[in-house]
């Protein structure tokens, strides 16, 4: 049996249709690709604290063996430890955030 003809609005009204349904699925997908929660923050973030830490290690280090006066690590004392250890530990904690 021979298939009837397919009026010309109703033509034009499916290709509209197609052609917002493929704009939906566009702007979709453009939107998981760019999401706002992105977490490219964290890998030089935990990169900068960790080397901090270990900076304010070596400098500590450096600066009492030597007899050097820094004024603020001079008079922290030894809770300069704790604080280079709390920033390496501090990174080591943003690193778990790293998707």
């Amino acid at each position: 049996m021979p298939e009837s003809k397919v009026r010309k609005a109703a033509a034009e009204k499916k290709k509209a249709a197609d052609r917002t349904q493929l704009a939906q699925q566009r702007s979709d997908r453009d939107r998981t690709v760019a999401a706002p929660g992105s977490r490219q923050w964290v890998p030089p973030t935990f990169i900068t604290v960790g080397l901090l830490g270990v900076l304010w290690l070596v400098v500590y280090y450096i600066t009492a063996s030597v007899g050097i006066t820094v004024p603020l690590l001079t008079d922290l004392g030894a809770w300069n430890v704790l604080i280079g250890m709390g920033l390496m530990a501090g990174a080591f904690a943003l690193a778990t955030l790293w998707k």
